[in-house]
């Protein structure tokens, strides 16, 4: 375990790791196996080659590549130079990576081999471009990394850390407008996520143990999980791309303990056919968040992984923390399964109408969380910012409600809300009661237009493989688990829901061929 006291800054956590771990293997990625102490000297490459190359102290370098053991050396190294990393989504159209680099105004722009010519188209019309640095191998004028990082020494550049510098700049996914970029800082990594995650029921992971990396590295999960293991002292297996046959090896082959996945690939992994006959033995611990999980598959996922379950509620925001559901609350018959838990040691949740007064229990309201995790604010954007952080509390946006017990509830997006003849409508809600039904693989529900309610449920169903479309027996079925007038009064049937990356519903993409022509989006 990481020794919390020799912490100042995030760039301690590889300093220390090395000193006393040394030889033991930090990262293995398609293979390849990097130290603790090949870590820290690489990172104290990329330090000095960033003040080589005038990146100063709080400028931001940017990374536009799918996952690799690459990203913590950059990550680390800019640490160690005060320079703020900024992934960029890999999913992205050229066009918004561009405003995402002129946003941030990266100085440079490392990319994989599969972005070359996105990111040329990228950075064509942008008046200040920044340098590119290929991760696999010279393409053009791009210099290789790895001969870039090399005109280096290891030599530590030990510059004086300030709790407010920004360590990370992660950009949310813009379904509405332009993508933010959200500031995380020294503090609200080191006061704020380290120290509460230590206190975390199966999150204090151990030298001796193997993470999982699966999660895109531009997304805070994907980051937190790595950092979590590297913090822990733990082997971290970093996966370049989600294939559940994949996923199923590495767990097997090496002997993985612990795992971060989005509900939608929990799904993935069940309907494998690889999973019949995988060795899940090794596994301690499933953690999932990021969207909401239908009961039906929670459960089949504690039955076939045989490991605890660990859900966390969170967002880019507050560094990915907020509650979490401890595997002991995963027992069905504590009620508590679609509940997403307690708050972390040391962070104030409460739920508030839209004055900002606490709720009584058991009443919806907007959830809120106050701690030293909430970001310093939106990049070059004070009135974003203001908008969402009032006194301290981070606004999530998400409807909720706390039960006697001190559990939080989330009920859904509040801007997803469903107004049908005056009663709120949470889709999530909807979508668990469909998620049973024995046809359906994946849901989606949303409100559409209707002349005499304002809005109708509208379910839109991913059947499984050989199933029959019937419309009117899912939503039969539905009503058997909610009241009438939640349930879906009409069903469509697509061949996937659209997601962004971190499993999430694009309601808003869903939603568009039924509000078109309409002024607005809403009944």
């Amino acid at each position: 375990m990481l020794d919390l006291s020799q912490v100042r800054a995030l760039a301690d956590v590889s300093r220390v790791q090395a000193r006393t771990l040394g030889d033991k293997t930090a990262l293995v990625f398609e293979g390849a196996r990097m130290s603790y102490a090949t870590l820290d000297a690489r990172a104290s490459q990329v330090g000095q080659r960033l003040r080589q190359e005038w990146v100063h102290p709080q400028e931001r370098i940017a990374i536009l590549a799918k996952n690799g053991d690459y990203f913590y050396e950059l990550w680390f190294g800019a640490l160690k130079a005060r320079v703020c990393l900024a992934p960029v989504n890999f999913r992205l159209a050229a066009p918004e990576i561009a405003y995402i680099l002129k946003d941030s105004k990266a100085k440079i722009l490392f990319v994989g081999r599969e972005f070359f010519e996105i990111a040329e188209k990228a950075i064509a019309d942008l008046p200040e471009k920044p340098r590119v640095i290929s991760l696999d191998g010279p393409h053009g004028d791009w210099i290789d990394y790895a001969a870039w990082r090399d005109r280096a020494e290891p030599i530590d550049p030990n510059m004086e850390m300030d709790p407010q510098d920004d360590v990370i700049q992660l950009y949310t996914s813009g379904t509405t407008g332009n993508p933010k970029g959200v500031q995380l800082t020294n503090s609200n990594y080191v006061n704020g996520f380290l120290h509460c995650a230590a206190h975390v029921e199966g999150f204090a992971y151990t030298p001796e143990e193997a993470v999982l990396n699966a999660m895109p590295l531009f997304h805070v999960a994907g980051t937190n999980v790595g950092l979590a293991g590297l913090a822990g002292g733990s082997t971290v297996v970093v996966l370049k791309d989600l294939v559940p046959s994949v996923v199923l090896d590495l767990i097997q082959r090496e002997k993985i303990n612990h795992a971060f996945f989005v509900p939608a690939v929990i799904m993935m992994l069940l309907n494998a056919p690889e999973m019949a006959g995988a060795d899940l033995s090794t596994m301690k611990t499933v953690s999932y968040g990021a969207s909401p999980i239908a009961e039906e598959v929670l459960l089949k996922a504690q039955q076939r992984f045989g490991c605890g379950f660990l859900q966390f509620y969170g967002m880019t925001e507050t560094v990915g923390a907020g509650t979490f559901l401890p595997p002991a609350a995963h027992d069905p018959a504590k009620g508590k399964l679609r509940s997403c838990g307690i708050p972390w040691p040391n962070v104030e949740v409460k739920v508030v109408d839209g004055n900002g007064v606490e709720v009584p229990l058991g009443e919806v309201g907007e959830i809120v969380i106050k701690a030293p995790i909430v970001m310093k604010g939106y990049y070059n954007n004070d009135a974003a910012t203001a908008e969402a952080v009032k006194d301290g509390w981070m606004h999530t946006g998400d409807a909720a409600y706390q039960d006697a017990d001190g559990y939080f509830f989330i009920y859904d997006r509040v801007k997803d809300m469903i107004v049908s003849g005056g009663e709120n409508i949470y889709p999530a809600e909807v979508e668990n009661a469909v998620f049973g039904h024995p046809d359906v693989l994946d849901v989606a529900v949303i409100g559409v237009p209707d002349d005499k309610w304002g809005e109708a449920v509208k379910a839109v169903v991913v059947l499984k493989p050989g199933a029959t479309p019937n419309e009117g027996s899912i939503i039969d079925y539905a009503r058997e688990k909610v009241a009438a007038y939640k349930a879906p009064k009409s069903i469509d049937f697509i061949d996937a829901i659209p997601r962004n990356a971190s499993g999430k519903v694009l309601r808003r993409e869903l939603r568009k061929p039924y509000w078109a022509g309409r002024e607005r989006m809403v009944g």
